[in-house]
């Protein structure tokens, strides 16, 4: 039996009188890649905040790992394991792609700032161990050539490449990618594609929001939909191409858009 690593229990969002997300309900089991998809404004990367407290609900939980974790602060949510990246990049681009990632381990320190200020022992020890792991990281993502290029020299697929590299130094368990192949040329797609399959294979759990549905329909696992708020279909990409209320809200886009 599949061991749930996420759940989703009648998570609302309120804004107002609006209801940004509505009473969505879904599970994510480990090792898999499920997406979350639907027309835009639908709610999905409401639902992301939700699931990652950057937003707290209305009303609703969200349970990591049989913890609640709805309602913690954003950094504590990461450090149990539930990691997100986001639409804008969110990187220094006066930085090279290695010091980057080194900085973006800065969860898993045991020495404090003050400790990093005056290089003590355990800031040294911090900074070696980032190093090392920064580095398998780069390997691992296949960036070994421009791991020394600054971030502002890098084309949108490398940055977006990188953003990723940045929420795998935080040690995810699930990781929650938010349109990671958003303004991609069909090489860097492939590319970032490939990436999220060795993530998947390397045992993260990845959610994933994203409007490419060729890529949707390739790489899931498992897909929910959500339309105006509210869940409308859970399933494998084959049932859900051929789901009427799925091809009903995303009527007026085109056939291959959906990829049916």
């Amino acid at each position: 039996m599949k061991k749930r690593v996420l759940e989703i229990n009648n998570l609302t969002k309120k804004f107002g009188s609006l209801y940004a997300v509505n009473d969505v309900t879904f599970e994510v089991y480990e090792g898999e890649i499920l997406s979350v998809i639907g027309p835009n404004g639908a709610g999905k990367s409401t639902t992301f905040k939700l699931i990652s407290s950057f937003l707290k609900p209305s009303s609703g939980e969200v349970i990591f790992n049989r913890e609640k974790i709805s309602g913690l602060k954003p950094h504590i949510v990461a450090r149990k394991g539930v990691v997100r990246t986001f639409q804008e990049t969110t990187v220094f681009k006066s930085m090279s792609v290695r010091d980057n990632i080194i900085i973006a381990h800065q969860l898993q320190a045991k020495s404090n700032l003050l400790g990093f200020f005056f290089n003590t022992k355990l800031a040294k020890e911090d900074t070696q161990r980032f190093g090392k792991s920064a580095d398998e990281i780069i390997e691992f993502l296949g960036l070994s050539d421009v791991k020394d290029e600054l971030a502002s020299n890098l084309p949108h697929g490398l940055l977006r490449a990188l953003g990723i590299a940045n929420a795998l130094a935080c040690k995810p368990k699930v990781l929650l990618l938010d349109e990671p192949f958003a303004g991609m040329n069909h090489d860097e797609t492939r590319r970032c594609m490939n990436m999220v399959k060795q993530i998947k294979n390397s045992g993260v759990t990845v959610l994933l929001v994203e409007h490419d549905m060729p890529a949707v329909m390739e790489i899931s696992d498992r897909i929910v939909v959500i339309s105006f708020g509210e869940k409308i279909a859970e399933g494998k990409p084959e049932e859900i191409q051929k789901n009427p209320k799925v091809i009903e809200a995303y009527l007026g886009v085109e056939d291959e858009e959906l990829g049916i």
